[in-house]
């Protein structure tokens, strides 16, 4: 399955009532869309008919955040589904995480692309060694780790999609800092010369869920359903839901 091909489906269950894209290019993810939708990208290009009501800001992801009411196109500034497609560099797709997550609740649900690149010529920090390749993934799969250390109480599922891999984060938390807090120390780790020292599971894709096993997972109805529960329960109901589906078994991918 292809990255778009994931992301239609997760429109579809999770019905969002809003859709934050950071990255347009020519417009093929946001095409998806048929929520209230806001999208960021300084260069667009967009070459697909839109069918959406949509805020599009030529901008950078960091400008549009420093904005007082980034989401002010939305009823309410929060967001049920987001793709981040950005920058291919760690410390900027970092940087999407930490505000997007400021504007989800424990419903939402972040899809971020490029996490699981194929060689280590894709996941240079330039394009150069992947040019031959046709994709460029960076080095943004470096967030995972870090994801998994300073926040455990955020699912952080490495989804097997073509080309370079995604990661599809739930339950997560506005309140939190823990990024925020330690993101100057992360940036010291994940700013290195190339070639880049990319993880055999990463290269390999052994933590990877198959994306129809997340797609068929029999929680989506609850997903939606609890947007408006207490987010403590909610997270620990979701969470339950998704380790029950067998999605967070790390060392084996579900069939699927």
């Amino acid at each position: 399955m292809f990255r778009h091909e994931l992301l239609k489906h997760l429109h579809q269950l999770v019905q969002p009532r809003t859709y934050l894209e950071i990255g347009v290019r020519k417009g093929a993810s946001l095409a998806l869309s048929r929520a209230r939708t806001v999208a960021v990208d300084p260069f667009y290009e967009i070459e697909r008919e839109i069918l959406c009501d949509l805020h599009l800001v030529r901008t950078t992801s960091d400008e549009f955040f420093a904005r007082r009411h980034p989401l002010a196109h939305f009823d309410e500034p929060v967001v049920d589904l987001a793709f981040i497609d950005g920058m291919h560099l760690s410390e900027y797709a970092l940087r999407d995480v930490i505000n997007v997550e400021r504007y989800c609740h424990a419903g939402s649900v972040i899809v971020i692309d490029d996490m699981l690149p194929r060689g280590v010529e894709e996941a240079g920090r330039t394009r150069q060694g992947a040019a031959a390749h046709g994709h460029w993934a960076g080095d943004v799969y470096k967030m995972v780790a870090s994801l998994r250390e300073l926040r455990p109480d955020l699912i952080c599922l490495e989804v097997d999609t073509r080309p370079t891999g995604t990661a599809v984060l739930m339950t997560p938390d506005p309140t939190s800092t823990a990024l925020a807090d330690a993101y100057d120390r992360l940036v010291a780790e994940f700013v290195v010369p190339d070639p880049q020292v990319v993880p055999t599971e990463t290269l390999e894709r052994t933590r990877a869920v198959k994306p129809w096993a997340l797609v068929r997972a029999p929680i989506w109805d609850s997903v939606r359903s609890l947007r408006t529960a207490p987010d403590a329960r909610a997270r620990a109901e979701i969470r339950r839901l998704v380790d029950q589906a067998g999605l967070l078994d790390s060392t084996v991918a579900p069939v699927g």
